[in-house]
C-alpha cells in the first residue's frame, strides 16, 4: 500500500470541515481547531488515555479522560498480572458537549477531571508528563492515590495519523500515539504502595480527536520497553476510517519510527483469553500473543454503548526494521484490544 507521510505543519481541517492533508506523520504536525469541525456536538469525540505497565513487577495502571459530547467519561483501572485481576473505577458527567477543556495538541496544556468520586490530572513540562490521581472509594473503599511521571524524548518519533471515512469525508480520526516513555512514581492502594521504576516501567499516550460515525469497531495493540537496552515498541491498529492514505502500524526502535503496512489480528471472539496471532501484509510484523488478563467492560447508557475487550499479555515473534534488520521478541508485555462502540 502507498502511504503518504506528512512532513510539514498543516491545518487539520479546511473551511468546509474536510481534512487538508490525509496521511501519517512522525510528530503531531496537524493543527487541531475544534471550531472548524462541521459536525453536531454529539459526533465530536476527544480523549487522552495513558497506560503504564511494569513487566518486572507484573502490574500496571491506566487512565482515561474523554468527552463524547453526550457525556464526559473518566476511568482508572489497576492491573495485577500476577493475580490475573483488575480493579476498575469509572465516573460520568452528562452533556459535557466539549466543555472539559481538552488542549488542541498533546504538547501544550494540561487536563483535569474531578468530581466527588475521583480526580485525574494530566500536566506536562519539558518532556515530563505527570499523572496525579485519587479515588477514595477505589477497591471497596481502600482508596487509590497515584503520582507518576512519564519521560518523553521530544526528539523521538511518534505515530500521528489523520484519515477520514469514505461514506462521510467530513468525519475524521486524528490520533497520536506516544510509546516508550519510561515511567516512575508510586501508586498506593489502601496500605499497599507500588513503586514504578523507569528502568522497567513504560507508558503510552493515546491522544485522540475526531468526528466519528455512530457505529464503529476498532482493533488496537501496543507494547513499549527495551530491546538490548534500546527503547523499543510498537503501535498497531485498524478497523475504522479509510486507511488508504496510511496505516497507523509502526515499530519504534531507538527513537525512530519504522512504518509498516497492513496488520491483521487473528482472534477467537468467543474466547479472548485464547492465544492470538498477528500477521502483516509486508511480512514485517509476525507475532504470537499469550493473553493473561482480559479487561472486559460493557457500558449501555441508551444512546451510548461500548463493549471492550482490552487483553494484556506477552508478545513473542519478530519484527523487521526499515533496513530489513530482524528484531526477535520474546515475551514482551503489552496489550491488544477489540472495541465496539455506539456513540
Amino acid at each position: 500500500m502507498a502511504q503518504h507521510e506528512v512532513i510539514s505543519p498543516v491545518e487539520l481541517l479546511d473551511g468546509e470541515g474536510h481534512l487538508v492533508e490525509e496521511g501519517w506523520a512522525r510528530q503531531q504536525l496537524w493543527h487541531y481547531d475544534r471550531s472548524r469541525i462541521r459536525a453536531p456536538w454529539y459526533r465530536i469525540k476527544e480523549w487522552d488515555y495513558y497506560c503504564v505497565l511494569s513487566q518486572e513487577r507484573e502490574c500496571g495502571i491506566a487512565f482515561t479522560v474523554s468527552d463524547l459530547g453526550y457525556a464526559g467519561l473518566a476511568s482508572m483501572v489497576w492491573l495485577d498480572f500476577a493475580k490475573r485481576e483488575f480493579i476498575p473505577m469509572d465516573s460520568i458527567k452528562l452533556l459535557t458537549r466539549g466543555k472539559l477543556g481538552f488542549p488542541p495538541s498533546s504538547g501544550s496544556g494540561g487536563l483535569e477531571y474531578g468530581d466527588a468520586k475521583m480526580s485525574i490530572s494530566y500536566s506536562l513540562s519539558d518532556g515530563e508528563r505527570r499523572i496525579i490521581a485519587s479515588c477514595p472509594s477505589f477497591g471497596e473503599g481502600k482508596g487509590l492515590r497515584c503520582d507518576l511521571v512519564l519521560q518523553q524524548d521530544l526528539a523521538a518519533d511518534t505515530m500521528a495519523i489523520a484519515t477520514s471515512w469514505k461514506e462521510n469525508r467530513r468525519a475524521f480520526y486524528y490520533n497520536q500515539k506516544v510509546n516508550c516513555m519510561p515511567a516512575g512514581g508510586t501508586v498506593t492502594i489502601g496500605d499497599e504502595r507500588h513503586i514504578f521504576e523507569p528502568g522497567d516501567s513504560f507508558g503510552v499516550l493515546d491522544w485522540g480527536r475526531g468526528y466519528w460515525p455512530y457505529r464503529n469497531r476498532w482493533y488496537w495493540g501496543s507494547a513499549s520497553g527495551l530491546h538490548e537496552g534500546v527503547p523499543f515498541g510498537w503501535n498497531i491498529g485498524y478497523g475504522f476510517s479509510d486507511r488508504s492514505p496510511a496505516s497507523e502500524n509502526t515499530v519504534f526502535y531507538g527513537g525512530k519510527a519504522h512504518k509498516l503496512e497492513e496488520i491483521t489480528f487473528h482472534i477467537d471472539p468467543g474466547d479472548y483469553l485464547a492465544p492470538w496471532k498477528f500477521t502483516s501484509s509486508d511480512g514485517r510484523f509476525e507475532m504470537d500473543f499469550e493473553p493473561i488478563l482480559d479487561r472486559h467492560s460493557e457500558m449501555n447508557l441508551a444512546v451510548i454503548s461500548s463493549v471492550q475487550n482490552q487483553v494484556f499479555g506477552y508478545y513473542s515473534g519478530q519484527v523487521k526494521l526499515d533496513d530489513g534488520r530482524p528484531i526477535k521478541v520474546e515475551s514482551m508485555l503489552g496489550f491488544a484490544e477489540d472495541v465496539r462502540n455506539r456513540w
